[in-house]
């Protein structure tokens, strides 16, 4: 009685429409009271569930984008983006994406680079011949690579749930990452070629010199986080902290774009939206403590190792499951709650959990440009001035060749695993 009210109240709040935190928070309260259990156990369990160290990184990562979005750094890398690729047949579609791939490195979030990339790229691919609908596809399909390439806040969620290395994830995203953005740019030419969109003539080595001589500060975050990680001088909590006062230093002192009256508008702003997900992931918290009191995620794990213990079969059950939740559910939601149940079902059938974390977040990255509820896809639209639908017929091929991705990612462990198992063994 208790479990099927929790799921009544928590489908039915998905489809009012209530913000995925209180949805979590009424269904989990609902089954407290219905179940005798004290309501004192809910900020317990909400506490426990951001209590955990690696957390603190979190709004470390989002107020150093912030500062490096608001300090100069946006038009700097498609700049370089652009002198790279942009003399390719569909060029600006290949600078969007690139531009993407280099300014994931440093926000960790699909929906900044949404906000950020899509702001410009999206009415300058508009001015310069593109259709809307497809520039704004190409947009919110490259935004999904961000939190892919390090460094990545699902991938910090992850960690802290599981305990695996959040060095060793990000690490585990690079070439998965790079895979999905080089993917869409050949999508992208194909698709350009096909419809005969414009290009920019090639502007000589001095022009991509001069262009990567803006960008180096910008790009020299992501190494910085990096070698932070690997070289064990710093946890990923301090090298975010290092992050956001380098970020800082450069946008108001190298390029001179920030004011340092902002600073502490963007500190506050940051620090809201640190709170959003620390909320979620303290109600998501509570939602996963009870599926595992009712012995749930085992009930999961029986069903599916019933029908096959093949791994093969797992891996594509598994797959298709999150596929399915993440047209439904935010992201970090998704990972809280489902996550430790299927990590077990993993391991029951020799999946390394390293792996299996790395095409799970890739997975769930995929929804975000998938409806009814693809954040990046609202944004994208938004911005492009245009309803959800031709957009989403725009992102269809986008969404097949990083489905394609996903699934080599799965069957091919070594792709998430080589790297981490070289530079951290």
């Amino acid at each position: 009685m208790e479990v099927t009210v929790l799921f009544s109240l928590f489908i039915g709040g998905l489809v009012i429409g209530l913000p995925v935190a209180v949805t979590l928070g009424v269904a989990s309260l609902g089954y407290l009271t219905l179940a005798g259990i004290p309501a004192v156990v809910m900020p317990q369990k909400m506490y426990a569930g951001m209590d955990v160290f690696v957390l603190l990184s979190i709004p470390g990562f989002i107020l150093a984008g912030n500062l490096m979005n608001l300090g100069g750094i946006t038009h700097r890398i498609i700049r370089f983006a652009n002198a790279l690729v942009g003399w390719i047949k569909g060029g600006l579609g290949l600078t969007n994406i690139a531009a993407s791939m280099l300014f994931g490195g440093i926000t960790g979030t699909a929906v900044a680079d949404a906000a950020s990339i899509g702001g410009v790229m999206i009415p300058g691919m508009k001015k310069a011949g593109y259709p809307a609908a497809f520039s704004a596809a190409v947009t919110a399909a490259s935004s999904t690579v961000g939190p892919i390439i390090p460094p990545s806040v699902p991938m910090i969620i992850v960690g802290a749930l599981s305990g695996i290395s959040v060095g060793k994830m990000f690490l585990a995203g690079a070439i998965p990452g790079i895979l999905m953005g080089l993917a869409m740019m050949v999508t992208t030419y194909i698709i350009s070629r096909r419809n005969n969109f414009p290009h920019q003539p090639w502007q000589g080595f001095g022009e991509v010199g001069r262009a990567f001589a803006g960008a180096i500060w910008a790009l020299a975050m992501t190494f910085l986080i990096i070698y932070g990680l690997l070289s064990g001088l710093a946890t990923p909590t301090e090298t975010a902290v290092i992050a956001s006062v380098y970020a800082m230093i450069v946008g108001c002192f190298i390029y001179r774009e920030l004011p340092l009256r902002l600073v502490p508008k963007i500190v506050i702003d940051s620090a809201v939206s640190s709170a959003g997900i620390l909320v979620l992931v303290g109600f998501a918290n509570v939602f996963g403590w009870i599926l595992v009191s009712e012995k749930i995620p085992q009930a999961i794990a029986d069903g599916v190792l019933s029908f096959t213990d093949n791994k093969i079969l797992v891996i594509l059950i598994i797959n298709l499951l999150l596929l399915f939740v993440g047209m439904f559910m935010e992201t970090i939601a998704a990972l809280i709650i489902l996550f430790v149940p299927l990590l077990s079902l993993a391991e029951a059938v020799g999946i390394d959990p390293l792996h299996f974390a790395t095409f799970a977040v890739l997975n769930l990255m995929i929804g975000l440009t998938t409806p009814p509820v693809g954040v990046c896809l609202f944004v994208c639209a938004g911005i492009a001035r245009l309803p959800l639908a031709p957009v989403v017929v725009a992102i269809l091929p986008f969404l097949l060749t990083n489905i394609c991705v996903l699934l080599a990612v799965s069957y091919v462990p070594a792709l998430a695993t080589w790297l981490p198992s070289v530079l951290m063994p």
